[in-house]
């Protein structure tokens, strides 16, 4: 991983994540240096990027989550031209693969269901080889543990932290960083 997106990681034990115009014009307030976009389309996602940029923080698209986009590899290609993107975000490691030879940070969002997408998260990591791992639903931090143990990938936890109780104890469990789409936790 590179220093500069390793730091910022650091730096941002809550990483805000947008979900709407409204919480873009707050998050950029905040002090995170990193946000995750996780709305847009086609066509917004150049100007969101922007005002993420504008703030001087790091812009994650959640590929997967963006309107009019496809889960191939030249999604991220027009990501790269047309947008000023740090990087992205998404449960796709082909996605991930191309991401990497166009320099983007990546980070592999895995949602443990169950014991086979544990047992899969070692697999997905190796052949995409992301920068991070996205551990969702964060609200398991003996999980969070285990897959910070599993992997020398760095760990953040994800959704349904609504308490600073909550990223005291994902950070203690080892996560890098907790990401979060509520509001009251980006200022914490």
């Amino acid at each position: 991983m590179k220093k500069e997106f390793k730091e910022a990681l650091e730096d941002s034990p809550i990483i805000v994540a947008v979900k709407d115009d409204k919480g873009l014009q707050k998050c950029i307030t905040s002090d995170s240096r990193v946000i995750f976009i996780l709305y847009g389309d086609i066509l917004t996602i150049p100007d969101i990027v922007a005002t993420v940029k504008e703030a001087g923080k790091l812009a994650m698209v959640h590929i997967d989550l963006i309107s009019g986009l496809s889960s191939k590899e030249i999604t991220v290609d027009f990501l790269k031209k047309y947008t000023k993107a740090d990087g992205i975000i998404t449960t796709k490691p082909n996605l991930i693969k191309r991401a990497k030879e166009l320099d983007f940070y990546t980070i592999l969002r895995v949602f443990l269901l169950d014991s086979m997408a544990y047992e899969n998260i070692d697999r997905q990591a190796k052949t995409a080889k992301p920068d991070v791992i996205e551990v969702l639903p964060a609200l398991m931090p003996k999980i969070v543990s285990k897959v910070c143990k599993l992997s020398s990938i760095p760990v953040i936890a994800g959704g349904l932290v609504s308490e600073k109780e909550d990223v005291m104890t994902l950070l203690q469990a080892g996560a890098i960083s907790i990401s979060s789409t509520n509001e009251n936790m980006w200022f914490v």
